[in-house]
Parts: structure tokens; C-alpha cells; sequence
């Protein structure tokens, strides 16, 4: 609501000192940000809700609105909650659920690595993993979420950024053996070759990265358009943008189904199917 907005609804009554000295058009009631990535302000773990804390100040009010939401709001009555948008900086566009027990956590742009640590002591001392993946990633526009360079499409096999295929690393966290309540410690493994760090923890033989077999410069383009940023519904069935022709061809020609969505301007906002979503309940795997 701006100044003069509020002079025209109220008429004299809303005239104070602050009104009189400030400017018509500036802002007495500051506008909604828009939830559209609504990816980053909370994930599930896997029955209860994690709260994220957003580390540019210009989407600061997106989670303390999620918050209020999941706080009030009858349908999460029931839900337990963790971390919160005032602790060190989490983006759910960073957590990656790999398998029953295994979290993947980027830490670049906006998770950081004070964030990454609170999150896994959380779901150590509440039963939820075994395991969390820290992944470094690159602290750029292009790659600001872990969601945005890899996601898995099948319950062992994962699309990737190829330019970064051959050097994604993880570091594995588990908690100590013998550790009592209110003293956690966390082991935290050599960092590996982020696809042999997850099969181990997810205890497969192999996860399987899908090669896109692009050249450079289009795998360069496709990521910018969010090709890998997919959003698996079922194993072996993801949404992705439609204009990510060559990526999508790759991904059918591995055995994924693959829905196109037009996207129009939905993608300028830098975000894909995954980041435009929540899921708040998953049916467990076969």
C-alpha cells in the first residue's frame, strides 16, 4: 500500500507525521514477494518440514511467509518442524533426497557449509538419514543450486551438467558411534567423486549418470535453460522444459518418460520444474 493509497481509502485520519513527510508513491506496506520458487523455502525430510533460511535479502520474507503458513495453517497442524529462516543460510533448490536415508546438500552460492552442518546434526538426531552428502558446487548464477547441475530421474540414475560430470565431489557425514543426547559429533569422510559417494551410501552397485552426450556449448545453453533442473513425479518419469530438446532426447533415449512443459516466461525467474515445486507427501518406493 503506498502513502497516497492509503490518503485516498482513509481520507484526514490517515494523516500523521510519517505520512505528511513522506513521499506519495513511496511504500507504507511493503508488496508480497511471489512464492513461485517454492523449492527453496521449505522441503519435506520426510514426514516433517524442514523451514529454510534464504541467503539474498531480497527473498528473506518468502520464507518467513512458509513458515507462517506451515505454523498457522490447519492442514500442518500436525507437522513437525526443523531448522528456520533465521538460522545459517539452507535453500531447499540445495537438498537432494537420493534414497530412503541419504541426503545430498550443495554448498555453493546460497547454502553454506555453517547451514549444511546445523541441517545434517538435525536429521542425525531426529532419525531421518544416515547419511548427507555435502557437494561443493560453483558459486555462480549458472549452477546456484545443486538442483540446478543434477537430480535424479530413476531410483538409480541421475542427469547431470556434463561440464561438471568429472568433478563433482561429496564429502559424506555420518554421526559417531556412541554419542550421547546433546554431544553429536559428526564424521565427516575424504571428499570422493560425487556418483561413487552416493551408490555407497545409498547401498547400490552403481547410480547412474545419463549422458547427454552435448557438445559444450549446448550443454552450456541447456543448463542455463535449466535442462537438468527436472522434476521427477515417479521413477523413470520427469517434467522438464520442452526447450531442452537435446537433453530430453538423451533422457528418453535412457528409458525416462519425459512431459514437456512450455515454460514461457517461468524460466527468466532462473528456476525449472523442480524449483517451481513442493512435494509435501511421496508414496514410498517399491
Amino acid at each position: 500500500m503506498r502513502n497516497d493509497e492509503l490518503r485516498a481509502a482513509v481520507g484526514p485520519s490517515a494523516s500523521s507525521l510519517v505520512t505528511t513527510l513522506m513521499p506519495d508513491d513511496w511504500f507504507l506496506v511493503e508488496p508480497l514477494p511471489n512464492l513461485l520458487f517454492t523449492r527453496d523455502s521449505s522441503v519435506w525430510l520426510p514426514d516433517r518440514v524442514a523451514i529454510t533460511s534464504l541467503a539474498m535479502p531480497a527473498r528473506k520474507r518468502e520464507t518467513q511467509l512458509t513458515e507462517l503458513i506451515y505454523r498457522f495453517h490447519p492442514r500442518f497442524a500436525d507437522v513437525a518442524r526443523s531448522h528456520g529462516h533465521r538460522l545459517e543460510h539452507v535453500e531447499g533448490g540445495d537438498v537432494l533426497l537420493l534414497a530412503p536415508g541419504v541426503i545430498a546438500v550443495g554448498v555453493g552460492e546460497r547454502t553454506t557449509p555453517a547451514g549444511a552442518e546445523r541441517l545434517a546434526r538435525q536429521v542425525f538426531e531426529d532419525g531421518l538419514a544416515h547419511t548427507l552428502l555435502v557437494v561443493p558446487i560453483a558459486q555462480e548464477r549458472a549452477t546456484m543450486h545443486l538442483d540446478t547441475v543434477c537430480t535424479m530421474v530413476d531410483v538409480d540414475k541421475v542427469v547431470m551438467y556434463p561440464n561438471i560430470a568429472d568433478t563433482l565431489t561429496a564429502y559424506a557425514v555420518t554421526a559417531a558411534d556412541g554419542y550421547g543426547e546433546g554431544s553429536l559429533r559428526l564424521d565427516v569422510a575424504d571428499p570422493e567423486p560425487f556418483l561413487v559417494a552416493a551408490a555407497r551410501a545409498m547401498r547400490i552397485d552403481r547410480l547412474e549418470l545419463i549422458d547427454t552426450g552435448l557438445d559444450a556449448v549446448t550443454a552450456e545453453r541447456e543448463q542455463w535453460d535449466d535442462g537438468n533442473n527436472t522434476l521427477a513425479l515417479a521413477p523413470r518419469l520427469a517434467v522438464a522444459y520442452e526447450r531442452n530438446v537435446e537433453t530430453n532426447a538423451r533422457l528418453e533415449d535412457a528409458g525416462i518418460e519425459v512431459v514437456r512443459i512450455s515454460g514461457s516466461e517461468l524460466g527468466s525467474g532462473r528456476g525449472g520444474p523442480r524449483c517451481m515445486s513442493c512435494p509435501i507427501r511421496r508414496d514410498p518406493l517399491p
